[in-house]
């Protein structure tokens, strides 16, 4: 048996580089997936930040989009972030012209909520499950969490919106915690995995 979890982050757009550090800091394996067929290798998978629009015909290009609706239903334990958190909606309340999620959580986001790049911010944010005090967040163009079903915890909330949620092997921010320095959110979630491995 594996020692650490193998973590992939799907590296079709967005910030890659930083997951795959934060990953490593907390004791996991982490490589970029690009592929389908990268996914049978992996025990769990961050949803980068990026560009969810982008995001999603890039899935659709390498023929990704299908297999991770696949693994998600089927309980991969996996993490999204700003747009990782859209790609995991069920549903996305101002969708941008043919774009579709992964699905995974029960939930309606709206993209940009916080506003335009210029208008990004940093802020500290109580997260549940996370110990040691607030967790730093980055808000870039980010979404927020308009409404979640019966089998969503709500994890954290920024000026009265939800900005962390959970729902069984499935966790998503709104926020960078992956550019902060901070790993404890990927702790909480290579924990997550290893629970299910």
């Amino acid at each position: 048996m594996r020692s650490n979890p193998v973590i992939g982050v799907l590296a079709l757009q967005g910030d890659v580089q930083e997951h795959l550090i934060a990953l490593a800091v907390a004791d996991a394996t982490a490589r970029p997936v690009r592929r389908p067929e990268e996914l049978a290798e992996l025990d769990g998978l961050v949803i980068p930040g990026g560009e969810s629009t982008t995001m999603s015909k890039l899935a659709s290009l390498f023929g990704m989009r299908e297999p991770l609706r696949e693994r998600i239903a089927g309980g991969l334990p996996v993490y999204g972030s700003c747009a990782g958190l859209i790609m995991l909606a069920d549903k996305i309340l101002d969708p941008r012209s043919g774009q579709e999620t992964f699905g995974g959580i029960d939930m309606i986001v709206r993209r940009n909520a916080f506003g335009r790049q210029n208008e990004s911010f940093e802020a500290t944010v109580d997260v549940a499950g996370v110990e040691g005090g607030p967790v730093e967040g980055v808000f870039i163009r980010a979404p927020w969490v308009e409404s979640v079903g019966a089998e969503v915890e709500v994890l954290a909330e920024h000026d009265g919106h939800i900005v962390a949620v959970r729902q069984g092997n499935a966790l998503a921010t709104s926020f960078h915690p992956e550019l902060t320095g901070d790993h404890r959110v990927h702790q909480l979630f290579t924990e997550m995995v290893l629970a299910v491995r």
